[in-house]
């Protein structure tokens, strides 16, 4: 599997999900005045490629939720009277919000998205004299575009998977491979037991790799956690749970130390790195793509930790994440509960 497989799916991964492109952005539009020049930049940025318009707002608040939300990436705020003070007082302005918490893709659809506004005033400036149309740009959650501010979720993401999964699959399969397997087997501890044992000393050191983490990132980073530190340890505690889970079905199905190190490690990292939203966007992949992230306990992770973390909202607000890594942990003990034998072959 790792001669022929292997190397079909990293093109496949490299190929599609390596895309620094920005592709259907999420835009919600306020527009008080639906005039006709402010509908002709709407409609001139929902037939671009860059980007989707997926709603109207009619106050800030609805801005703020749609953020909140996930719902949307770019806000474009319409000045009331856009098109009479166009052409009377010879300056219109378009106010653009943008989630800055992947301050790449937030730069990159800004500038599409004022390119877009600039080709539009040249088009018309041909036709009348019209005045200018004077973008204001604000970057949400991350104004002084800080790369750390992205990447710190993600390698948080990364390193509890890889160190977590890595270090219990190797927990069970190590009792095979030394003979001290039939002395657990023969004992009264039920499996469950067993399990739980093997994965207590990784659950306490994967807490002082986040503890580690956070103070790297708050005191030399300078990332601030602007929500709730309780949250985010929570959610912190329930992924780890998921990444040793992981681990250990791993350790149920091979063995060999050997084997268990090469599935854990050339399986989990180039997923959590491609398809948990950690570089690239996953909303610029293929659809199967996508649907297949869906399975990759980081991608909600990183989500999550963005929200509470970046965005400063709390656990509340990230329900739908804790639900699917609840939903990943309960799955993945029950499977290695299963496949867990009881008898030595």
């Amino acid at each position: 599997m790792i001669l022929l497989l292997m190397p079909v799916i990293q093109i496949v991964l490299f190929g599609f999900a390596l895309s620094t492109e920005v592709k259907d952005t999420q835009v919600v539009v306020l527009a008080n005045s639906n005039d006709d020049a402010t509908q002709r930049i709407i409609d001139r940025i929902d037939a671009s490629e860059y980007f989707d318009v997926v709603g109207y707002v009619h106050n800030p608040k609805e801005i703020n939720a749609a953020f909140r939300d996930g719902k949307a990436k770019l806000a474009m705020v319409f000045e009331n009277n856009f098109s009479e003070n166009l052409k009377t007082d010879g300056t219109a302005h378009i106010q653009l919000l943008a989630d800055a918490t992947d301050p790449n893709a937030a730069t990159s659809f800004i500038f599409y998205a004022s390119n877009i506004i600039s080709n539009y005033q040249q088009d018309i400036s041909t036709q009348t004299s019209s005045g200018l149309i004077q973008p204001e740009v604000k970057m949400l959650y991350n104004p002084q575009l800080k790369s750390a501010f992205n990447f710190v979720p993600g390698v948080l993401g990364m390193i509890m998977m890889l160190i977590c999964a890595m270090m219990t699959s190797i927990a069970i399969v190590r009792e095979k491979e030394m003979g001290t397997m039939e002395i657990l087997l023969v004992s009264p501890m039920k499996p469950i037991y067993t399990m739980l044992s093997k994965i207590a000393p990784y659950f306490v050191l994967s807490i002082i790799n986040f503890a580690t983490i956070m103070m790297l990132s708050v005191f030399v980073l300078k990332v601030p956690i602007a929500g709730s530190f309780i949250s985010l340890f929570v959610v912190s505690l329930l992924y780890i749970f998921v990444a040793l889970s992981l681990g250990l079905l791993v350790s149920t199905i091979t063995n060999s130390q050997l084997a268990a190190m090469m599935v854990s490690g050339m399986g989990f990292m180039i997923p959590v790195m491609l398809l948990s939203g950690m570089i690239f966007p996953i909303e610029n992949m293929p659809g199967f793509l996508q649907v297949i992230s869906n399975i990759v306990p980081a991608r909600w992770y990183i989500d999550a930790v963005k929200t509470i973390m970046i965005k400063g909202l709390s656990i509340g607000d990230v329900l739908k994440d804790v639900g699917v890594l609840v939903l990943m942990g309960t799955v993945l003990v029950t499977i290695s509960l299963k496949l867990f034998k009881v008898r030595l072959e």
